[in-house]
């Protein structure tokens, strides 16, 4: 048994492998870092003026009672002495910048009503810090490229130092911020997995108990596909592919599809054993006969989800990645592995039980010569599912022309509708909404209004140059002023302008001296050399107030603003910021969704016709796939599903699981053709036989699919009840579409080769007798 040592040794290389995999949620899972607006978010921002914040707020009667603020005076002086935290502010140290601008006292204030004086005199530095009498906010800030290690240790060392502060009894304490939900997110991701795969297990163990009883180790199946599954996650951590919301549904997906790999291969050898005594010859005509067949459906298969790669969307390429490398993976176990253990579990049963099997075959011969023609003519008659799959192939045959005309006008119409389905990207909507880390998150922005910003990273030769100042101040305030969806401005006009007595200096020599009197991590934040200035638009929620397209909107208005009132001489801008980058998800996700879905029937229309050189036999599964990705555009309309990054591979995912069953529906037509029969008849014999084990094949996958509506994440679990939807339809074409379009192209095509060979005859006759009458005279 090597086979089998083999692929123990393999699983122990696999699980070193499965340890280096990483979890990914972030930007770059949505957009291509190679990208131009990518880099320019990454380089000119990430890099250089953003900090990430761990924010801690703090709400109850009065935050700017003398114990609450001793409290926050504490929480920051211990989150100041931890690694990797680059800075802090609160209302306690601008408090104190204040006092110390006024008395020359770097320490709060005595009273309440020096206080409270400081603020009122100062609103718009507290606007986000003290929002009210009610709310107080402490940030606590990393570097922009923070790992997750980093971030996780900022934030537990953070939580700590918030619970040993010592605020009064009765004030609520709440961490929170980017960083906490995307470490709270990935935590979920990590934990959701196991039980998906569980659930998915499980379907798969009801499903063969029902549908696989023919034969002996009905199960064994199943333990095959899950040793492709552990293969697949070895692979996934040694080419480095992370772990993402939409690459995490790929494992349920890849037991529905190589389940169906393993049952073909156990079904043929049992097949073989039974009529060969000879173990060895068995497992020769098993591979020889399945292997091939079994192989041209996974190309094709792969070849519907290689398309996925035209999709700029990361983490949907690396969704193909892991699809790929799973089939070939599932492929591989069952033909190796799965042959193997067969042959070892026969070979041993034969061994073990040769005395009993004897003496039954002994005592039971006379009783087999009797019943096996009864059991002969029983086999003949077909059963109840034979005759409804016969009935219906008569019924789409008879009237193919009402059939096909119906199922193109659907499809049209859904592909029209599909158009209006909405596009939903914000992560937020994906994660489970009773998650503690959104509901925090949600209510930071329920008191702040939302984090959303345009970054307007400005590149000059002066960064001192009193006119860009001027600039700066005078066009963030027509965008405050005269765009609804911009509710405020930060750069450094309108510090400068505090320190100089409501206006900008008139040269740069004063401007670099009050640039000097600014604390260094102030500075940094709009500032970087000599050459380079950020201003920050801020949109609050746009995101989920006016949607992606909204802010697509909004970022091009902005820039036809600078366009019209440009920055003085030698200055440029580049508009960018998260919610900038997010926009470019939206060409992914209709234009290149559409484009992905005709990549994919070219590449799988090439494959088929290189496979078999025949026109007909490559258009025709591909024409019954091209209606269902037309239904199921429909069945995303009229269900009120949104496109997301995983329903936008529906079109890949249809044609490399739907080809299958119209490949094994063409295949049995012609093999009942070769017989002798006509089309009509080959096509009724071919539904018949071939629709016993295409529908048991099909709710195969259907149940390993349906294991994602389980997920908590309501962006997988929308993609598994569409795409158990999807599988059905599919599995309803090859039944009722394939047939007619199958069997009147077939018939044209005879039609064509009889009309021809008769006019050649009849050119070649004509011939021959002109010759005669030359020959008479």
């Amino acid at each position: 048994m090597p086979i089998i040592l083999i692929a123990i040794l393999l699983i122990a290389v696999a699980g070193q492998g499965a340890q280096q995999i990483t979890m990914e949620s972030g930007t770059e899972t949505f957009v291509e870092k190679t990208s131009k607006l990518y880099q320019d978010f990454d380089h000119l921002y990430l890099r250089i003026f953003f900090t990430q914040s761990i924010i801690v707020l703090i709400e109850g009667e009065d935050v700017k009672s003398a114990e609450v603020l001793q409290a926050v005076d504490r929480l920051e002086q211990q989150s100041k002495n931890t690694r990797n935290v680059v800075g802090t502010s609160s209302a306690v140290s601008a408090i104190k910048n204040f006092n110390y601008q006024i008395t020359g006292r770097y320490e709060m204030p005595d009273s309440r009503e020096e206080i409270d004086a400081i603020v009122s005199s100062h609103i718009s530095d507290f606007e986000v810090i003290l929002p009210d009498d009610t709310h107080t906010i402490v940030f606590i800030e990393m570097p922009g490229d923070a790992t997750d290690v980093q971030m996780k240790e900022v934030l537990r060392e953070t939580e700590i130092a918030a619970l040993i502060s010592e605020f009064p009894p009765d004030y609520n304490i709440i961490v929170t911020g980017d960083p906490a939900f995307s470490i709270a997110m990935d935590n979920e991701m990590k934990t959701s997995m196991a039980p998906l795969l569980l659930i998915s297990i499980i379907l798969m163990f009801i499903v063969l108990y029902l549908v696989f009883r023919h034969v002996r180790w009905k199960l064994l199946p199943l333990p095959i596909v899950l040793l492709g599954i552990v293969y697949t996650f070895g692979a996934m951590g040694y080419l480095k592919i992370p772990l993402s919301m939409v690459s995490m549904s790929a494992f349920p997906i890849l037991i529905g599809l190589g389940i169906d790999y393993a049952i073909q291969f156990h079904s043929r050898i049992e097949e073989e054993l039974k009529r060969e005594p000879d173990e060895a010859k068995a497992v020769i005509q098993t591979i020889k006969h399945t292997g091939p067949a079994v192989l041209t459906a996974m190309i094709i298969t792969g070849l519907g989800f290689f398309s996925l790669f035209t999709s700029t969307v990361p983490m949907i390429q690396d969704f193909a990645k892991l699809l790929l490398i799973g089939i070939i993976m599932c492929f591989l176990s069952s033909l190796f592995v799965g042959v193997a253990l067969i042959y070892g579990l026969d070979t041993f049963s034969r061994k073990n039980l040769l005395a009993g099997f004897k003496s039954k075959n002994t005592t039971s011969s006379t009783a087999s010569e009797i019943t096996t023609p009864t059991a002969k003519n029983a086999s003949k008659q077909p059963d109840k599912l034979e005759r409804l799959l016969e009935n219906t192939s008569k019924l789409t045959i008879k009237h193919p022309f009402m059939i096909i005309g119906i199922a193109a006008i659907l499809c049209v119409s859904g592909l029209y509708v599909d158009s209006f389905v909405p596009i939903q990207t914000d992560v937020k909507t994906f994660v489970p909404q009773d998650m503690p880390a959104l509901i925090d998150l949600a209510h930071l922005g329920s008191i702040t209004g939302g984090s959303d910003a345009l970054n307007l990273i400005i590149k000059t030769d002066d960064a001192t140059d009193p006119n860009l100042l001027r600039w700066m101040d005078e066009f963030s305030a027509h965008e405050v002023e005269g765009r609804s969806n911009v509710y405020g401005a930060s750069s450094i006009a309108p510090i400068i302008k505090s320190m100089n007595g409501g206006t900008i200096p008139d040269n740069s020599e004063d401007i670099a001296k009050l640039y000097d009197q600014i604390p260094e991590m102030r500075k940094k934040r709009f500032i970087h050399g000599n050459n380079m200035l950020l201003m920050n638009l801020e949109i609050g929620n746009s995101v989920a107030d006016i949607g992606l397209t909204g802010v697509e909107e909004l970022v091009k208005v902005v820039r036809e603003d600078i366009a019209w009132m440009p920055p003085p001489p030698g200055a440029f801008v580049t508009v960018t910021g998260n919610s900038v980058v997010f926009t470019t998800v939206i060409s992914s996700l209709t234009s290149g969704r559409v484009a992905m879905t005709f990549f994919g029937l070219a590449l799988v229309f090439g494959g088929l016709l290189i496979i078999y050189r025949d026109w007909v036999k490559a258009f025709t599964p591909v024409v019954t796939m091209f209606m269902v990705i037309g239904w199921a555009g429909g069945v995303m309309y009229y269900s009120g599903l949104e496109y997301t990054p995983m329903t936008a591979t529906l079109g890949a995912l249809i044609l490399g699981v739907g080809s299958e069953y119209a490949i094994l529906m063409m295949e049995r037509y012609y093999e009942e053709k070769e017989k002798g029969l006509a089309p009509v008849d080959a096509m009724r014999e071919a539904t018949k036989k071939i629709g016993k084990a295409i529908i048991p094949s099909g709710l195969t996958t259907m149940f390993g699919f349906s294991a994602l509506v389980a997920s908590p994440f309501s962006m997988t679990s929308n993609f598994g009840i569409v795409t158990v939807m999807d599988v059905a339809l599919a599995l309803f074409a090859a039944f009722i579409v394939f047939p007619p379009v199958m069997v009147l192209l077939d018939t044209w095509r005879d039609n064509m080769k009889s009309k021809n060979i008769s006019n050649k005859h009849a050119k070649t006759g004509e011939h021959v007798l002109n010759t005669s009458e030359i020959d008479i005279q």
